[in-house]
């Protein structure tokens, strides 16, 4: 059994992380906020517990603000007294307001680097000293096609960029303690999560009636389809994998958008 930490794990694409590792048999320790976050629809555990019976299956689910240093610390020694150990983080918590440099006010700006950037990097340090102690561990970092740069997305397009660039020299620093640091994105359009519904006012059928390139499936991403990465990014079967970035449906990276269908 591996012991992993998901931040903001109790709704959207987190939820679905959370509960795909703990149906594999993970002890996952989950955590957010119970209020609303701007921009989002995010809210409450109660549909976290709810998928997490219907799977059969449990987590510890804790109230923290990942942006706050005494938050992280304290969900990480509960992790540690109740389990002696952390073997993965996943850092997906999250906030993603639209907007131009012009149009974002100097404290949202603040607010979007320190949930999404800082709120992983004051994770990452706190779990990192544990895992060079018990031998190695591996952290996913979620990111963003919107790390390359999308239209009306510049402060969350910054901390999401960062995000890749941090990953990367963590890598780096951690390569010789055995601890693992990937980047998976979530993309193609169309993938419902408590963020991408805020964005349209919490309206579901408004954001899901949008055409969207997708996926190569041929349907728009889910959360299970990001949490299968996730997972995989986490088990001993990416033991190597190190610095990479797990591209599940954008191909942002790669030139994107996807141009549409021919018609022909």
């Amino acid at each position: 059994m591996s012991v992993i930490i998901v931040t903001g794990g109790t709704f959207g694409l987190g939820q679905s992380i959370t509960v795909e590792l703990a149906r594999r048999g993970h002890q996952v320790v989950a955590f957010g906020l119970s209020q609303p976050q701007v921009s989002s629809t995010a809210q409450g555990t109660d549909g976290l517990l709810g998928e997490l019976d219907k799977a059969g299956c449990k987590a510890d689910i804790l109230e923290a603000d990942v942006s706050l240093a005494a938050d992280v610390e304290r969900v990480v020694q509960h992790t540690l007294q109740r389990y002696g150990a952390i073997h993965g983080l996943v850092n997906n918590a999250a906030i993603g307001p639209l907007g131009t440099v012009v149009d974002t006010p100097e404290e949202l700006f603040t607010r979007i680097i320190d949930v999404n950037l800082k709120g992983t990097y004051l994770a990452s340090r706190a779990v990192i000293p544990h895992m060079k102690r018990q031998g190695g561990g591996s952290i996913v970092n979620i990111g963003s096609g919107a790390g390359y740069g999308k239209p009306n997305m510049a402060a969350y397009a910054a901390s999401k960029g960062a995000i890749l660039a941090l990953s990367t020299a963590m890598a780096y620093d951690h390569f010789h303690d055995h601890i693992r640091v990937n980047v998976a994105i979530p993309g193609g359009g169309g993938i419902v999560s408590g963020m991408s519904v805020g964005r349209v006012g919490g309206d579901v059928t408004t954001f899901t009636s949008r055409p969207v390139p997708g996926t190569a499936a041929g349907r728009p991403a889910t959360g299970r389809d990001l949490a299968y990465a996730v997972a995989f990014l986490l088990s001993d079967e990416a033991e190597t994998v190190s610095g990479t970035v797990l591209d599940v449906g954008c191909f942002a990276s790669q030139g994107g958008p996807v141009p549409s269908k021919s018609s022909h």
